[in-house]
């Protein structure tokens, strides 16, 4: 009874605080005094006063194990097999206390779970084992970016990776990559033979953007992306240098001539492709007729990635302009100091 009236008492003094009427054994007929139970709601208490659980930590994205992936137990009542795992190159978990290996590779961890517990009751270890598995490191799944992008990089490919992920990844193409996105598959296990190649067309998956060539990755791909092929232009042009020509692409003389901004004055009427033929280690010379060409009178030529451009000087019309322009030089001059002597 004292106690009752002490929590009235404080009630009262709270609801006076607050411009409230005090309260009264009146407004609690039916309470019972031995008992102060229904004066207290916990429910009612603010929210920040209960505190929160922990959270725990979740491991990374289940996927099936492989050789090198690292994986964390929790075994209750079992302190030897709570800690970390790596599964080993033959793709199986050697874990304390148990007889026998478990496999691992190409099992998901609630697979693992399930024969980590029969092990455990199997070999009269535990009664009753909770097991859980989480993945903290993936090393069975690497993908690799090659070639003309800015950053070569190799990566785990955890949770869903595609094709565009992993050249973002590698931060972009360079300024010089080819038509084509090489894809290197893994073999499956036991199959003999190279692995398959899958060319995908650079415009189709960024210019056109088909969703079918963002192909998915799941580790073990190689990505290369080739370089474009080169023309090298050489001689009487007015912008000589190393120009791209894609795979695929048709790029002839007309258009390497426009792409070094045009022929210098004196270029000769033919001109000449250095070319090697099947990877031999001359090359061939091919004469095209370059007047006609550019007159639009001949036939254009193709050209091809590694092909050397040579436009000669004519240097016999170059002399005999400069002679030429040399005589009517001194005629003029002469012809001047005749006029200024008279």
């Amino acid at each position: 009874m004292r106690i009752f009236a002490t929590l009235l008492l404080s009630f009262a003094m709270v609801a006076t605080a607050q411009n409230h009427k005090p309260l009264s054994l009146d407004q609690f007929p039916n309470s019972d005094p031995t008992s102060v139970g229904p004066l207290i709601n916990v429910t009612e208490l603010p929210t920040n006063s209960i505190p929160a659980p922990a959270q725990s930590v979740d491991g990374l994205p289940s996927q099936k194990l492989g050789p090198g992936d690292l994986i964390a137990f929790s075994v209750s009542d079992c302190p030897d097999l709570t800690r970390s795992f790596r599964v080993n190159t033959a793709g199986y978990l050697k874990l304390p206390l148990l007889k026998e290996p478990i496999a691992a590779s190409g099992r998901d961890p609630q697979e693992i779970e399930e024969d980590v517990q029969r092990a455990l009751i199997r070999d009269e270890i535990l009664v009753q084992p909770v097991v859980s598995a989480q993945v903290l490191e993936y090393r069975s799944k690497p993908v690799s970016v090659m070639g003309a992008v800015k950053r070569p990089i190799t990566f785990q490919a955890v949770g869903s990776v595609t094709l565009l992920d992993a050249l973002a990844r590698a931060e972009g193409l360079t300024s010089d990559h080819g038509a084509e996105v090489l894809v290197s598959r893994p073999r499956a296990p036991g199959a003999t033979g190279p692995a398959l190649v899958e060319r995908i067309s650079f415009n189709g998956l960024m210019v056109e953007a088909d969703p079918a060539l963002n192909i998915t990755l799941v580790g073990g791909e190689e990505i290369r992306v080739p370089p474009a092929g080169k023309v090298y232009m050489v001689g009487n042009v007015k912008k000589p240098g190393i120009y791209p020509i894609q795979q695929g692409d048709e790029t002839t003389v007309f258009e390497m001539i426009a792409m070094s901004e045009g022929l210098l004055p004196y270029a000769k009427k033919q001109a000449f492709i250095y070319r090697r033929e099947g990877g031999k280690g001359a090359r061939n010379e091919i004469t095209i007729e370059l007047a006609k060409i550019m007159d639009r009178k001949g036939p254009d030529v193709a050209l091809q990635a590694n092909d050397i451009l040579y436009v000669p000087d004519n240097k016999g019309q170059r002399l005999t302009n400069t002679i030429i322009e040399r005589i009517v030089g001194f005629g003029t001059a002469t012809g001047t100091g005749i006029l200024v002597w008279h």
